[in-house]
């Protein structure tokens, strides 16, 4: 009878590890997927369509036309073009507060998902590139 116990109870561990095993891979995986955005650049979004796009990263330069920003209120509204083919751009909508080196012609990355309509890319971070950073170092 001891061993019969003994042998129940090994399968109750068995059972409880692998029940924990899948739990936290369930956790994992989900979390993993949640958390997964696709980074493009503006001729890749829009080569994929911007319907078909989800939540994804965009990278770009702030193109002079289109850009509106008002002074009393934060947020801006600008079209992003593609560093290599600046007729390509997407217009782009951010409600939050602006970094002081946003500026046209500034490489920007943001992050959000298209608005319903498709035509909008609604921005929930937006970060510049300081040029300062990558330009070469003269000696």
């Amino acid at each position: 009878m001891t061993q019969g116990r003994k042998r129940s109870q090994k399968w109750v561990y068995i059972a409880a590890f692998v029940l924990l095993a899948g739990g936290l891979g369930y956790l994992v995986a989900g979390g993993l997927k949640q958390n997964s955005v696709y980074f493009l650049n503006v001729s890749e979004a829009l080569a994929q369509g911007t319907e078909s796009i989800g939540r994804a990263r965009l990278f770009g330069k702030v193109k002079p036309e289109g850009l509106q920003q008002k002074n009393d209120q934060i947020g801006v509204t600008f079209l992003l073009a593609d560093k290599d083919t600046p007729e390509e751009a997407i217009m782009v909508r951010y409600a939050g507060a602006v970094p002081d080196s946003f500026k046209p012609g500034v490489e920007v990355i943001v992050e959000g998902s298209m608005a319903s309509a498709g035509s909008l890319f609604q921005a929930e971070t937006l970060m510049t590139k300081c040029p300062s950073k990558y330009e070469k170092r003269k000696d």
